[in-house]
């Protein structure tokens, strides 16, 4: 399925292969910003709890703001939950310092819609050479030539808390700095800020990068330029995402590791949140429509537990994906 709601098609001259890289100041000089503060402030220093701290944040900002408030929730809609918990969630995800709302829409939106055409730009392959596609993903963004109109909903351009994330979504970081500064000390902020924001943007291309090259697959996309790999042993520090061929199999999915064994910490905390209700209509793969270009090609056999419900759902096995409606 080519289809991605907010990328509308302008003219029949619209297509994800005509276009050119081109350096991206602002992405390339926020990166190179924060890794020049930690390369050079971070050894610097070091102590334990400067570290703690980073890790904490990392974990923290990348489960509940990153795979579960932007991806999950303001990318796919894969839940419901109170605004204003939809707004922390989203807070905590611009924290990890990709971009604002909108941004992280288009971002994310512009490269699904490239990989499930026929074909797209080597850009949203990610098969380059290691070295060029970092330089690329971080750096770099590409100009289409005759790229689809983005039209994000009514609910993220309206709303006056969206607008200011996305015009100050580097400032977003000075509340948790000063925050960092109070409670410890300057190495608390090199670290808990610029040293995880660098592991946190370089991760995040790492794991893209793995996971659209190497790893076992369940499923193919009929008619996509690009598949989805899963990375098993990276499910834990991924908060979910390596499992990213059932995440090109099931985008809607609030839960990506679906088969036995595939570790999903956003998925535990989903599940935790529903059952005191402060999330609710949890999609999963049994929920959403059959996608006629999808084929398995394994037979794999998932539980579609029900954070609701103590009880299992059949256990859904076949070749195709009409076995899990």
């Amino acid at each position: 399925m080519s289809h991605v709601a907010r990328m509308r098609p302008k003219c029949a001259q619209t297509n994800p292969v005509d276009g050119c890289v081109v350096w991206a100041p602002v992405k390339s000089i926020w990166f190179f910003s924060m890794l020049a503060v930690a390369m050079v402030a971070g050894p610097m220093t070091f102590s334990w709890s400067a570290l703690t701290v980073c890790g904490l944040l990392t974990a923290f900002t990348l489960c509940f703001g990153h795979s579960v408030g932007l991806h999950r929730l303001l990318i796919h809609r894969s839940f419901r939950c109170p605004l204003w918990l939809e707004y922390c969630m989203v807070l905590t995800g611009v924290l990890v310092g990709m971009g604002g709302p909108r941004e992280m829409l288009y971002m994310h939106d512009i490269r699904d819609w490239s990989q499930r055409q026929p074909a797209c730009h080597d850009f949203y392959v990610h098969r380059s050479r290691i070295w060029k596609d970092w330089f690329w993903n971080l750096h770099c963004e590409l100009k289409l030539k005759h790229p689809p109109e983005f039209q994000p909903e009514a609910r993220v351009t309206k709303s006056k808390f969206y607008r200011c994330l996305d015009a100050g979504w580097m400032l977003a970081q000075v509340p948790l700095a000063v925050l960092l500064f109070i409670y410890g000390d300057f190495a608390w902020v090199v670290w808990g800020v610029c040293v995880r924001i660098c592991l946190s943007l370089t991760g995040h291309w790492f794991v893209g990068y793995l996971a659209h090259n190497t790893g076992p697959q369940t499923w193919l996309v009929d008619g996509a330029a690009v598949q989805g790999h899963n990375l098993p042993g990276l499910g834990l520090i991924t908060m979910g995402e390596a499992w990213h061929n059932n995440h090109h199999a099931f985008p809607e999915s609030a839960r990506l590791g679906i088969d036995q064994g595939q570790i999903d910490p956003g998925w535990w905390l989903l599940s935790v949140l529903n059952r005191v209700g402060l999330v609710w209509d949890l999609q999963q793969p049994a929920d959403l429509p059959v996608r006629h270009e999808l084929r398995s090609v394994k037979q794999p056999a998932f539980a579609n537990l029900r954070p609701d419900s103590s009880a299992p759902v059949p256990v859904f096995t076949g070749s195709s994906v009409a076995g899990l409606r």
